[in-house]
C-alpha cells in the first residue's frame, strides 16, 4: 500500500506529474506496456488473452488552490481547483509550488457582520509572510497552484490525510500491479488527470483503448457525521466498500452492477451500497463516450472528503482491494 506516499505528493489538477513519476516508477517494470497520453493520463497494460478489454481508472488529481492575483499587501487571492467548501479551508496551512508556505485567512469573527454567513472564495486570502507585491512577485505568479500540507497518519485502524480522494484508489491500482494479478482480461490499468474539475482525463482514455467496459476506483463520501440521522448517510465508514447503483449524470450499467454484487456475497466480502446520488465519477465520462462503454465504481468510504484532513477505515482499503482482485480473477463477465 502506498497511501503514505501518494497522499503526501501535491497533484492538484491539471498539475499531477509528480504523482505520475511515482507511480511509473513503481510499476514500470511489472507491466507489458505503459504509456502516458497527450493530457497526462498514464496508461498501462497487462495482458489477458487478448478477448476482452478492461479499464481500471483511478485519478491522480486532488482538490486545491490557484494563484489568481497579487494584492499590494502581499497577500495572495486565489480560487479553488475543484469542489472545496470555504469552510473547511480558512485557517488552514498551505505550500505553494512545493516551496512557499502559507496561511489562509479571514477577517477575526469579532470583526464580521455576520459570522454565521458562509464566506466566498474572493474574501479569502493566502498569507505567506510577503510585506508587499514586489516581494511576493519575486517568489510567486498568478496560476502557481496551492496544497493543503496534511500529512498522512495511522490510528489503529484508521488512516488520516489529504487527497485520498483519489490516491487511494490510485494505490490499489498499483497493489494490483505488484501482487502480478492475473485475469483472462487484458487490463487497462488508467491513472486519469483532471477528475475533479469535469472528468476531463477520462474523456481521451477511450478513443485510445475501445474498452468493453469500465470499474472506477473511487473514494467517496461518507456522511456519517455525528450530527446526521443515518437515513441522510451516503456510506459508513467500517462497512467495507460502497457500490453505486446511480450518480449524477449516469446510472450504472446493471449488468456490472449485479456481478460485482454477487462477487461480494459468494466471496464474503463485506460491502455496502452507496445510498445518496451526488456526486460523479469518470464511470459517467466513459459510458457518455462516443462509445458508450458500460462503467461501475468501487468505492472506499472516507470522512470529511475534500478537506484537508480524510478519514478513512484500512479494513475498508482492504475489502476494496479484495473485491475487486476477486472480480479480475473470475472474470465473470464475457
Amino acid at each position: 500500500m502506498y497511501l503514505k506516499e501518494l497522499s503526501e505528493i501535491n497533484g492538484v489538477s491539471g498539475n499531477e506529474h509528480k504523482v505520475r513519476e511515482f507511480i511509473i516508477e513503481k510499476i514500470k517494470d511489472k507491466v507489458d506496456k505503459f504509456w502516458v497520453d497527450n493530457l497526462g493520463n498514464l496508461i498501462a497494460l497487462k495482458k489477458g488473452n487478448g478477448k476482452t478489454k478492461v479499464v481500471l481508472d483511478a485519478h491522480m488529481d486532488e482538490v486545491g488552490f490557484m494563484i489568481t492575483n497579487i494584492n499590494e499587501d502581499g497577500t495572495l487571492s486565489f480560487m479553488p481547483v475543484g469542489g472545496i467548501d470555504p469552510r473547511v479551508a480558512i485557517g488552514k496551512k498551505v505550500i505553494i509550488n512545493d516551496e512557499i508556505i502559507g496561511v489562509i485567512g479571514f477577517k477575526a469573527i469579532h470583526l464580521q457582520d455576520n459570522p454565521l454567513k458562509t464566506p466566498e472564495f474572493s474574501q479569502l486570502r493566502i498569507d505567506a509572510g510577503f510585506s508587499s507585491k514586489k516581494e511576493a512577485e519575486k517568489k510567486v505568479k498568478i496560476g502557481d497552484y496551492a496544497s493543503f500540507t496534511t500529512k498522512y497518519k495511522e490510528i489503529n485502524n484508521f488512516a488520516t490525510g489529504k487527497a485520498f480522494d483519489d490516491r487511494g484508489g490510485c494505490s490499489i491500482l498499483i497493489d494490483l500491479i505488484e501482487d502480478n494479478i492475473k485475469s483472462e482480461y487484458d487490463l487497462y490499468f488508467v491513472f486519469s488527470v483532471q477528475e475533479e474539475t469535469g472528468l476531463r482525463g477520462a474523456a481521451v482514455v477511450v478513443e485510445q483503448i475501445k474498452p468493453d467496459f469500465a470499474i472506477a476506483i473511487e473514494t467517496t463520501t461518507a456522511g456519517d457525521n455525528p450530527e446526521l440521522d443515518k437515513e441522510l448517510w451516503a456510506t459508513h465508514i467500517g462497512d467495507g466498500p460502497a457500490l453505486t447503483f446511480m450518480h449524477s449524470g449516469y446510472v450504472i450499467d446493471k449488468r456490472l452492477f449485479e456481478t460485482l454484487v454477487n462477487t461480494a456475497k459468494e466471496n464474503n466480502i463485506p460491502f455496502q451500497y452507496k445510498r445518496r446520488t451526488a456526486g460523479g465519477t469518470n464511470a459517467a465520462r466513459y459510458a457518455r463516450s462516443a462509445y458508450g462503454v458500460p462503467a461501475a465504481v468501487i468505492s472506499i468510504p472516507s470522512r470529511y472528503i475534500h478537506s484537508p484532513l480524510i478519514v478513512i477505515d484500512l479494513n475498508d482499503y482492504k475489502n476494496t482491494y479484495l473485491l475487486l482482485k476477486t472480480f479480475l480473477e473470475n472474470a465473470p463477465i464475457k
